[in-house]
C-alpha cells in the first residue's frame, strides 16, 4: 500500500483486496474475551476531526486502541482552531508531537490531500471524509461487508458481477462517490439512483450506470445502499416535499418485498428512518447497517496496521 490513504482512486484491486483479507483476520478478534494486539505498541495515532462525528471518530478510535497505539483526539470545536489557527500550523504541532499517523474529517474537499502533500508532517494521513468528496474507508467496510454475504471465488471476497444499487443524495454524498470507484476496481456493477437535482455534474464519467427509477433497478440488485439527505448541505429546493422523495426515493416494506431473496439493505448512516429508509427495513433481516458498524473496526485495524508498516502478522498467537 501507498504511505496515505486519500481517496478510494489510491487502491488498486490488489490493495483493496490485501485491506479486505487482512480485516477479515481482524474482524475474528471482535469475538474474542480479550480483542487486543500489540501490533502497533508504540505507535501514535491522532484523530483529527474539524467536522462532527460519532460513528467515525469512534471507530478510529477503537481500531487504533485495539492494536495497542496511543490515541490523541483532537476536535476543532474547542481548540486553537476556533481561534484562528491554521491547518498548517496545526499540522506542525502535531509533527512535533511525533504523530505516525493523523486521521482528518473536513467540511473542505481536498484538505486531507494538503495536508499529506504539503510536506507539514511526516507522518501516514487517512481520509475520514472531506466535504462532498471522498470517505475511503466507509466504502472499504462496504465492500467488505458485502464481500461476507454476496463473496465468492477462492477468496470467498470476490465481487465480480455484483450489481449494487446506491440510492439517494449522491450529489453531496462522499460515501457514494468512494464505492462508485472501489466497487469498480473490485469488480461489481454499480448503479446510481437519485432524482436528477441529486447527480453531481460530471456523474457521466464515473464508472456507473445511473437511474432515476428506484422501482426498476432494486429487483436487479445484490445490495442496495442508501444515502442520507444531507439536508445541511442544501441551500435550495432539490425536491418539492420530503414525503415525495420517500414516496420515489425511499426504501419500505412494499419495496423491500420486491428484493432478491439474497439481497443485502445498507445505510452508511446517520439514518433518517421514515425519509429514506422506514423502520421496518431498518430493522429487518436483509438490514446488515449494524453489522456495517463492527465491520468499520475491523477495516480501519487493517487500514493502520497496513499503513503504518506493521512488521509481524496482524494476528498471531496473541490471545
Amino acid at each position: 500500500m501507498k504511505r496515505h490513504l486519500l481517496s478510494a482512486a489510491d487502491l488498486s484491486r490488489d490493495d483493496a483486496e490485501l485491506v479486505l483479507t487482512t480485516a477479515a483476520e481482524l474482524r475474528e478478534l471482535a469475538d474474542r474475551p480479550i480483542k487486543k494486539l500489540p501490533a502497533l505498541r508504540g505507535r501514535t495515532v491522532v484523530n483529527l476531526f474539524f467536522e462532527d462525528s460519532t460513528r467515525t471518530r469512534i471507530s478510529f478510535e477503537a481500531a487504533a486502541k485495539r492494536l495497542s497505539a496511543d490515541v490523541i483526539n483532537f476536535a476543532a470545536k474547542g481548540s486553537s482552531l476556533s481561534k484562528g489557527e491554521s491547518l498548517k500550523d496545526t499540522a506542525l504541532t502535531l509533527e512535533a508531537m511525533g504523530a505516525d499517523a493523523v486521521v482528518v474529517r473536513h467540511g473542505a474537499s481536498g484538505a486531507p490531500h494538503r495536508l499529506a502533500h504539503s510536506g507539514w508532517v511526516r507522518s501516514s494521513v487517512v481520509n475520514a471524509g472531506d466535504g462532498t468528496h471522498e470517505h475511503p474507508t466507509q466504502a472499504l467496510l462496504d465492500a467488505f461487508t458485502m464481500s461476507r454475504h454476496l463473496g465468492a471465488g477462492k477468496s470467498g471476497q470476490s465481487l465480480d458481477g455484483r450489481r449494487v444499487a446506491i440510492v439517494g443524495d449522491v450529489l453531496h454524498s462522499r460515501v457514494a462517490r468512494s464505492n462508485a470507484l472501489l466497487l469498480h476496481t473490485l469488480g461489481a456493477e454499480v448503479t446510481l439512483v437519485a432524482p436528477p437535482t441529486l447527480l453531481p455534474v460530471g456523474v457521466e464519467t464515473w464508472p456507473v450506470e445511473t437511474s432515476y427509477d428506484l422501482d426498476g433497478v432494486i429487483p436487479k440488485a445484490d445490495a442496495v445502499m442508501m444515502l442520507r439527505v444531507q439536508r445541511e448541505r442544501m441551500n435550495g429546493g432539490f425536491f418539492p416535499t420530503a414525503r415525495e422523495y420517500s414516496r420515489r426515493y425511499g426504501l419500505d416494506g412494499r419495496r423491500m418485498a420486491t428484493l432478491q431473496d439474497h439481497t443485502i439493505v445498507m445505510h452508511p448512516g446517520p439514518m433518517v428512518r421514515g425519509m429514506e429508509i422506514t423502520a421496518d427495513v431498518a430493522d429487518s433481516d436483509r438490514s446488515v447497517i449494524v453489522e456495517q458498524v463492527t465491520n468499520g473496526v475491523a477495516v480501519r485495524m487493517a487500514v493502520l496496521y497496513l499503513l503504518l508498516g506493521g512488521s509481524e502478522p496482524a494476528v498471531g498467537g496473541e490471545e
